[in-house]
């Protein structure tokens, strides 16, 4: 039987400890880098289109250099890096972070707009897949919150250069928001839920006056309270439809409860 003395023991098992530990530590390439090369390196990746590269070097950066205007600069940029690599959320909490620690910065426009941005992308296809599934259902929230940014901007900063877009973003949104509160009106109506479908007109009517999908609000307004036989409130959408679009489609027939006339037959 083998014998082992205390002194082969401990050497064999500070032996086996160092063998455990044997695999050699992961280095960390920006060890004693500066803000300057930080931000660089973080700036190339960003050219090679190495976002998340990109992101780590800008958190690091900040990190280890939380003062200055490379940290202020990279607070920015980490934003636009989350963007463009699909990470909305994360731009859109890098944005509102900005915002909260640099109010007056000279670029504070740019932090409003990226955010409007990240959102609008976030709710592009709003209108996109609304006949494979219930319109009820669909939030809206980013587009909204998208519409709500553009416009702070645009009111804050009216001579930015990124108001031009703002507004025209704007006015797709409150088209695109506007139609689907009228696509929604529609399924309420065919599924027999008028007063639903009523109601779902009219917050398009009211919300977004100016908008193409109006017109076709109205009409369902005027559907909806027929159905309901609410002829009151029936004549008056049926009115606010003939005073503002006289030349509407939806107006080919006098009497709307007629509903064998043309003007029941066009939807």
């Amino acid at each position: 039987m083998a014998h082992f003395t205390l002194r082969s023991l401990t050497l064999a098992g500070f032996l086996l400890l160092a063998g455990c530990s044997g695999m050699p530590d992961q280095i960390d390439e920006t060890n004693g880098w500066s803000a300057q090369k930080l931000y660089s390196e973080a700036k190339e990746s960003m050219s090679d289109g190495a976002w998340d590269r990109a992101i780590k070097m800008f958190e690091k950066l900040e990190a280890r250099y939380p003062y200055g205007r490379y940290a202020q600069q990279s607070q920015l940029e980490v934003a636009y890096a989350y963007y463009k690599s699909n990470e909305p959320a994360s731009a859109i909490a890098a944005c509102e972070r900005f915002v909260k620690l640099h109010p007056n910065h000279p670029n504070v426009d740019y932090a409003y707009y990226l955010k409007g941005l990240a959102n609008f992308n976030e709710d592009l296809g709003l209108l996109g897949a609304l006949a494979n599934q219930d319109l009820s259902e669909r939030d809206t929230k980013a587009a909204r919150a998208s519409f709500n940014t553009f416009k702070e901007l645009v009111q804050r900063f009216p001579e930015s250069k990124y108001a031009p877009d703002s507004m025209l973003r704007m006015r797709y949104l409150v088209n695109a928001l506007a139609s689907h509160e009228v696509h929604v009106a529609r399924y309420y109506y065919r599924r027999g839920a008028y007063l639903a479908s009523a109601n779902r007109a009219q917050t398009a009517v009211k919300d977004f006056p100016q908008s193409p999908a109006t017109e076709e609000a109205l009409f369902l307004m005027a559907k909806s309270y027929d159905a309901l036989k609410l002829t009151e409130l029936r004549d008056d959408a049926q009115r606010v439809l003939r005073t503002n679009f006289p030349k509407s489609a939806y107006l080919t027939a006098e009497a709307p409860a007629d509903r064998k006339g043309a003007w029941w037959k066009l939807w």
